[in-house]
């Protein structure tokens, strides 16, 4: 019996509006609130809802033999309450099942665990504690940014308490072992390691409506055929994907909903296949190897490492003036300028950087709302000058009324 282990991340970043040199010092209010509200009603529309609704019926139907495990970062769960509210309570019904598993990451779906331990270490504790009151459990596995994984960073998350961690089954990490079994962490071996097999899972959310691949039309027959064949060797298939892959990257007209609504059942009735959450996945399985990472991958374009955030003199740039800012930002314990350092912090901003226009240039271009990396670079630097213009100020503020 193999387990099918489906894992859906949940993001919207706080879009920046266009903020020029001439705005700092008078204009602090740095969103763009009319295309944060437009995109995540759209995808509310597209998505959540719809994906949200048939989730919940196929876990009916199937008596909780159908389970899928959430990763929903804290701002997208921000603007759940702000635009989308029937969202959120659509997440509450499938929490309510008992079939759906909630993860631990970083509140801002930022890149904390790089560069600085501390913040990671606050911001996973604050996102943990908003899944815990939305959802009425805490999560016990955890997934990282974009999935970025590290001995190092694994190490981390095992000292926090997770027991469980997910991470990308990447040919240069794993060489000729296969990402379908549990792994260990090198460095704490109590943390179990589930690895995405990211042919089958880019099977669903990249090539769905590709006409030009060989094996479209992808079918369910085709796709479970896939999962019992003999070359698929191991325990447990990890399927990991954008839950926006549902209706707004595979558009419902592609038939992706079509698709889902009939891949439990063709699972299922195999009866040598079956589906868990992380948690039941890693518990069920015994690792087979300690998996040995000592620079961090993530799941981003075909080199599955940081490059696509921190590869290049803009994002280097950014990245460090950022977290610079760090010890001042907490010294103020002002929730103004917490909730801006939040939403600055999101591996978005630092994505719209990337100059990699090569092997996945093309994915790049589909996420940017800048016409040029350099583009992106000028607006998050001017945004994030003014905002430490204003930090400098308050602290000096706060020094001269306690003097």
């Amino acid at each position: 019996m193999k387990t099918i282990c489906f894992y859906f991340q949940v993001h919207q970043p706080l879009r920046l509006k266009r903020y020029r040199f001439f705005n700092m010092g008078k204009d602090h209010n740095y969103l763009d609130d009319v295309t944060n509200r437009s995109i995540m009603q759209k995808v509310a529309t597209l998505c959540y809802l719809p994906m949200n609704e048939l989730l919940l019926r196929l876990i009916d139907e199937n008596r909780g033999a159908f389970r899928v495990t959430f990763s929903i970062t804290g701002l997208a769960i921000h603007q759940f309450r702000e635009y989308a509210p029937q969202v959120l309570e659509s997440f509450r019904k499938l929490a309510a099942t008992g079939c759906v598993e909630f993860l631990g990451e970083t509140y801002s779906h930022s890149l904390a665990s790089l560069v600085d331990e501390e913040e990671f270490r606050d911001q996973v504790i604050s996102h943990c504690d908003l899944i815990e009151k939305e959802f009425g459990v805490r999560p016990k596995a955890f997934r990282n940014t974009e999935l970025i994984y590290s001995d190092h960073i694994g190490e981390m998350v095992a000292q926090m308490g997770f027991r469980t961690m997910l991470a990308e089954g990447a040919k240069h990490v794993l060489g000729w072992k296969s990402p379908n079994f549990v792994y260990a962490n090198a460095l704490d071996q109590k943390l179990r390691l589930l690895l995405r097999n990211y042919k089958l899972s880019d099977d669903i959310a990249f090539r769905f409506s590709a006409q030009g691949w060989d094996q479209w039309p992808l079918t369910v027959d085709k796709y479970v055929s896939w999962l019992l064949s003999d070359d698929m060797s191991g325990e447990v298939i990890d399927l990991f994907m954008d839950y926006e892959t549902f209706g707004e990257h595979q558009s419902a007209s592609s038939g992706i909903f079509d698709f889902m609504r009939f891949l439990p059942q063709g699972i299922l009735k195999t009866k040598q296949l079956e589906f868990a959450t992380v948690s039941e996945a890693a518990a069920k399985y015994q690792p087979v190897a300690v998996l040995h990472s000592p620079h961090a991958m993530s799941w981003a374009d075909e080199e599955r490492d940081v490059t696509a955030w921190i590869g290049n003199e803009l994002q280097d740039e950014a990245f460090h003036k950022l977290y610079a800012l760090r010890q001042r930002i907490k010294q103020l314990n002002d929730p103004d300028f917490d909730y801006v350092w939040e939403f600055m912090q999101s591996s978005d901003h630092f994505y719209y950087m990337a100059t990699k226009w090569f092997s996945d240039g093309d994915v790049h271009n589909y996420f940017n709302p800048y016409d040029s990396a350099y583009e992106a670079f000028i607006n998050y630097m001017n945004v994030l000058s003014d905002f430490e213009i204003e930090v400098d100020k308050r602290i000096s503020q706060s020094t001269a009324q306690s003097a």
